[in-house]
């Protein structure tokens, strides 16, 4: 794989990144180290985590995830070098009391301190805000409200508090995740307009069932030179196939294991439905579910680099093989006639 430029922050990553969400909850640390082994191994040099991981969260697990990853490195002198890793600070806390209120400047500067200390390094490469600090629609919520507007430190504090963690070093390059068109156009011009660190990137949701970045978000990413990383490309496991004949039950895969997650908008039965035409699409072409599904992505010119999730060698294997596979025009236009229909049931 070649790799890619992320924005304008001289950083150059894989077209496929390694996430790591599932470390320190499905993953035990040994099955952890192994499969960071592997990527390493196949040429990934793009690794994502965030403070607030493991996931489902839990006060328990907070930070276990770049606990882990900052062992293997510890493990392995010199493999720090050869990658690039990224995290993120949590936003205002949805339900987890135990990372923080607010994302304030000093919040965001004793966060990165703790991401450095579990990771073991002495800089982060790509520093990101996990949801905005702002009310803004996401995470299945579609309508945006302003009665539930209240007071938050501004887009400029948090610029500020990302501005001074480069300048001092700990981090390389700064980035957005769960955003909307407005948020990182107004990360761009507050940058702009006080000489502050621009954003080079925005994580958010792209998959076949969630495609909600196509509706405005691509025009400002592309005008403004900002990176999607696409995370969930396989929509939590519903578009591997493997909840097509269970549905979410059973005791293989986070969205039947925990009940937290079916009351997401991945546990949505119009998710799971939309998932099984995609797949079935998938298997009429002579491709497997998973091959379609991260094709869309990984082809893709929208998308800078694809957050793949595993919990086992044999799932990265699976992802990282289909890296060389191709969809035709023909089977691209069927995938956008279901999306014509269907529209995007894990928004």
């Amino acid at each position: 794989m070649n790799t890619v430029a992320l924005g304008a922050s001289g950083l150059h990553v894989t077209p496929i990144c390694l996430g790591t969400m599932t470390f320190g909850e499905q993953v035990n640390e040994a099955n952890a180290h192994a499969i960071l082994d592997r990527s390493l191994e196949r040429g990934v040099n793009f690794i994502d985590t965030a403070e607030m991981y493991a996931v489902p969260a839990k006060a328990e697990t907070c930070g276990a995830t770049e606990t882990i990853v900052g062992n293997w490195f510890a493990k392995h002198p010199g493999v720090r070098e050869k990658l690039v890793v990224a995290t993120k600070v949590a936003g205002p806390a949805r339900g987890m009391p135990w990372v923080r209120g607010e994302v304030s400047k000093a919040g965001i500067i004793e966060a990165c301190e703790g991401s450095l200390r579990r990771l073991q390094t002495e800089v982060i490469d790509l520093y990101q805000i996990h949801w905005p600090a702002r009310n803004v629609p996401a995470f299945g919520a579609v309508y945006f409200d302003p009665s539930k507007d209240k007071p938050m430190p501004s887009v400029l504090e948090q610029l500020e508090a990302l501005s001074g963690l480069v300048q001092a070093g700990k981090v390389r390059a700064v980035g957005l995740s769960n955003e909307s068109p407005y948020g990182v156009h107004e990360f761009v011009r507050l940058a702009e307009q006080h000489g502050l660190s621009r954003v080079a990137t925005v994580q958010n949701p792209y998959c076949l069932i969630n495609r909600t970045y196509e509706n405005g978000l691509d025009e400002t990413c592309h005008r403004l030179g900002v990176s999607l990383l696409a995370y969930s490309p396989l929509g939590f496991g519903l578009l591997s196939g493997k909840y097509d004949s269970t549905g979410l039950v059973g005791d293989h895969g986070r969205m039947a294991i925990y009940d937290s997650m079916k009351a997401q908008r991945w546990g949505r039965p119009e998710a799971l439905a939309a998932a099984k035409r995609y797949n079935t699409l998938a298997r009429d072409h002579g491709l497997t579910p998973a091959q379609l599904a991260l094709a869309f992505c990984y082809r893709n010119p929208k998308v800078a680099s694809t957050i793949i999730g595993v919990t086992s060698l044999t799932q990265l294997d699976e992802c990282l093989d289909a890296w060389g596979t191709e969809l035709s025009p023909e089977l691209l236009k069927a995938i956008d006639a279901i999306r014509w229909e269907l529209r995007d049931p894990a928004q």
